[in-house]
């Protein structure tokens, strides 16, 4: 080994044991990074709107990795009276939190330019709304562990790519929640992920793979340098490593996930 340098160990994330709670987590983004926690020794809590869905995947993670390391329960992030009761169920069961990942949203809106208000509040409140709720209830808890906080945003909120204006913008006020109160923490690291184009089944791209598979393929190629899709288990590493340790000095970052698409804007 070469004089002067420390013999590099293996990528332990030191996540064992701790308290981690994901929104959305009955599909996507949010189920993928379920597993990660899963896999990395954490202990999850995972929400979604509805329980069907999310008690049968939790069922599934329980014969997996032990009945004790996971609860669900159905919570709605755009309603703060909600995510009190999960706050309680947490403190009862757990004492406290140590991360958090606001995960809720969804990009299907309409093509105006100028969305309806009925419309704009429905966007808004799912992609935005969502993620300030669960940072104001959970940040006390976030600032006793010392913990971490990361939204899940869009490479849509950095830049005008076509995608829905009400979503765009509440993705990108999003980001700057985030760089904004990552200057104020010192206790809570405070980062965002900002993917590109992911596939699962049930999504919004599958569903517009339906609808004209031709078409989106096209935009694939025309836009995405790797030519393809993320998977959702792709962006869930990035997000169980910007919430480990081996991040700790990480916060008020923006990490795109995206297969090159911004690299000919930025």
């Amino acid at each position: 080994m070469a004089v002067g340098l420390q013999k590099v160990c293996n990528m332990d994330l030191e996540l064992s044991g701790k308290r981690v709670l994901v929104t959305g987590a009955s599909q996507g983004i949010g189920k993928a990074t379920v597993l990660g926690f899963l896999e990395e020794g954490a202990n999850i809590i995972m929400v979604s709107r509805g329980l069907n869905q999310l008690n049968a995947l939790a069922d599934e993670f329980k014969k997996n990795y032990g009945d004790s390391r996971v609860i669900s329960s159905a919570c709605d992030c755009t309603n703060e009276s909600d995510l009190v009761l999960l706050k309680q169920l947490i403190e009862k069961k757990w004492g406290g939190i140590d991360v958090v990942v606001a995960n809720v949203g969804d990009g299907r809106s309409v093509v105006d330019a100028m969305p309806s208000s009925d419309q704009w509040k429905k966007t808004w409140d799912s992609n935005f709304e969502s993620a300030l709720l669960t940072a104001r209830i959970f940040l006390p808890m976030l600032e006793i562990s010392k913990g971490n906080l990361l939204f899940v945003s869009s490479i849509a909120g950095m830049e005008a790519f076509g995608a829905p204006v009400d979503y765009s913008t509440a993705k990108a006020a999003v980001i700057a929640l985030a760089k904004n109160m990552s200057r104020k923490l010192a206790n809570v690291r405070v980062n965002v992920i900002t993917p590109g184009n992911v596939y699962f089944e049930g999504g919004a791209w599958d569903e517009k793979i339906k609808q004209d598979k031709n078409h989106v393929d096209n935009i694939i190629q025309a836009t995405v340098p790797m030519n393809r899709f993320a998977l959702p288990e792709e962006i869930a590493d990035s997000i169980v490593f910007l919430c480990s340790e081996r991040a700790s000095f990480i916060t008020g970052s923006t990490l795109v996930v995206d297969g090159g698409q911004t690299v000919g804007v930025f």
